[in-house]
């Protein structure tokens, strides 16, 4: 049997055996984080671990091979992704930062009601345009990076948040002129 078909087999029967146990692992290292699946992980290192059973060398610990591979895959997942915050829990500075570039200058006066009044603009937004507000002015995100994973041109996110920044400014225009 030649070293390719030997380690397919082995890690083939190894994955078969401790899907469970390796799905374990995963989880348990990046439980903090609500934006990543162990499944996706897993999936994602057995791709490439499979896709190198080809190599000329054979696999003597399957298990310590396996296992290593999903710990650096965990690590570069780690390093490279930023902590996205939820809007509940982002600061009010925040949304007077936003009502500040909304209007050009601060207006301390409304701020506490127009912080308010703003989240409720958000989320009244359609998808799109929510989302593009929370990523790049809130989360942190540039439009290079929303642009990679989602797959949108940059031109058409900076388009969206433009028409967004529009019809949050008329909003609260309306808004600020009830109260």
């Amino acid at each position: 049997m030649t070293a390719e078909n030997n380690n397919y087999k082995n890690l083939s029967s190894f994955f078969s055996e401790e899907y469970r146990s390796l799905r374990a692992y995963v989880k348990s290292r990046i439980e903090d984080t609500a934006d990543r699946d162990s499944e996706d992980i897993l999936q994602d290192v057995a791709v490439k671990v499979f896709s190198r059973a080809s190599s000329a060398t054979p696999i003597d610990n399957i298990a310590g091979f396996v296992y290593h591979a999903l710990r650096n895959r965990i690590i570069d997942l780690m390093r490279t992704t930023r902590k996205a915050y939820s809007l509940e829990h982002e600061t009010d500075a925040r949304l007077s930062e936003m009502v500040e570039q909304i209007y050009g200058v601060s207006d301390n006066t409304y701020s506490e009601k127009m912080s308010a009044q703003l989240r409720r603009a958000i989320d009244d937004l359609k998808p799109a345009y929510r989302d593009i507000i929370r990523a790049i002015d809130f989360e942190g995100y540039t439009y290079k990076e929303v642009s990679f994973e989602t797959g949108v041109p940059e031109g058409t996110l900076m388009s969206r948040r433009h028409r967004a920044m529009a019809l949050l400014l008329k909003a609260l225009e309306i808004k600020k002129e009830t109260i």
